[in-house]
């Protein structure tokens, strides 16, 4: 029974750190720009190409495709989006 209530305790602990977390994390991406963002996220995974490199459309695609493999959230895509256009 001890055990249990343990367990549960924990549980309900770690939920709340995580939802703090998250709270946190959104705050701090909000206060960012595309152009921090881009280079946060893309440069993760690999050495992103200059933002001459794409057409605005072309930006598009590849923004769309990319949102999913990185997770980005609606915010951070927008926000990235319009910094890989802007150019044009």
């Amino acid at each position: 029974m001890k055990r249990n209530i343990i367990i549960v305790a924990a549980i309900a602990l770690m939920s709340i750190v995580l939802i703090v977390e998250s709270c946190v994390t959104s705050k701090k991406v909000a206060g960012k720009d595309g152009s921090q963002l881009w280079s946060e996220n893309c440069q993760r995974c690999h050495n992103a190409p200059p933002i001459s490199a794409f057409t605005s459309s072309e930006w598009g695609i590849v923004n769309l495709h990319m949102r999913q493999r990185a997770v980005l959230t609606d915010d951070q895509y927008k926000k990235i989006l319009a910094f890989m256009q802007q150019k044009d």
